[in-house]
């Protein structure tokens, strides 16, 4: 790690979410050291301009922070492909943005001397500058060795989350709690818009928007404990 707390940061994975996790560490001043290509190569470019495109080891090679922003079936053999050929480097940190993990999926660049990181911000992705604002009114859940759990912290505050420390074996439930929230929204949103579209309303997504923001808005208010007055003081 350089002197002023600046890291070299490589992202493996050009979809949705490591060009905007690595466009948000550029803005707090980390350098980006390289990415590897994707489907969406322009849309990546976008986010990150001017940054190579590399393969993965190139990019393991390159940096002192390496964000592992993959597909979830994909994470566990890319960690170990990158061990098997001995791309992982001492002291290197490893970050996973991967809900359904901690860090265990990340022993085999922990074995080879890295150090692990999960930092998870519970936010759906565009893949565009768009998300750099949301990442600001997000939380973020981080999962690390006790003795690396500020470094993660720090990572997330600096990607704009409020860092939640999730203990690695919480992580299943956590994830399912995610995957709940995103479906249920997701396939409840799609099945009123097509009722109104089946009845002729135009724009059906721009006419429940404001019903299905203040409803959820309320809900989430109702879920939250409410905070007890404090006794006046003597």
């Amino acid at each position: 790690m350089r002197r002023d707390g600046r890291l070299g940061v490589g992202i493996i994975g050009a979809g949705r979410v490591g060009p905007v996790i690595g466009a948000a560490l550029a803005g707090a001043g980390h350098a980006i050291t390289g990415i590897t290509g994707g489907s969406d190569d322009d849309r990546a470019s976008a986010v990150l301009p001017d940054v190579p495109v590399l393969d993965p080891l190139e990019v393991v090679r390159r940096s002192e922070l390496v964000v592992l922003a993959v597909p979830r079936a994909e994470l566990p053999g890319l960690v170990q492909g990158l061990a098997d050929i001995g791309a992982w480097q001492m002291g290197q940190l490893v970050l996973h943005t991967d809900a359904s993990f901690g860090i265990e999926v990340l022993r085999p660049a922990a074995e080879k001397g890295a150090i692990p990181l999960a930092v998870h911000p519970a936010m759906a992705f565009t893949g565009t500058t768009i998300d750099l604002r949301q990442l600001a009114a997000s939380y973020a859940a981080v999962t690390a060795p006790p003795a690396v759990l500020p470094i993660a912290q720090a990572l997330a505050v600096e990607l704009g989350c409020e860092p939640v420390v999730v203990a690695e074996d919480d992580r299943p439930a956590y994830a399912e709690a995610i995957e709940t929230a995103s479906a249920f929204s997701r396939q409840i949103v799609h099945q009123a818009t097509g009722l109104l579209r089946g009845i002729g309303v135009e724009n059906p997504g721009g006419y429940l928007s404001a019903l299905v923001r203040s409803t959820v808005d309320q809900a989430l208010n109702e879920a939250t404990p409410a905070i007890p007055d404090l006794p006046p003081e003597d």
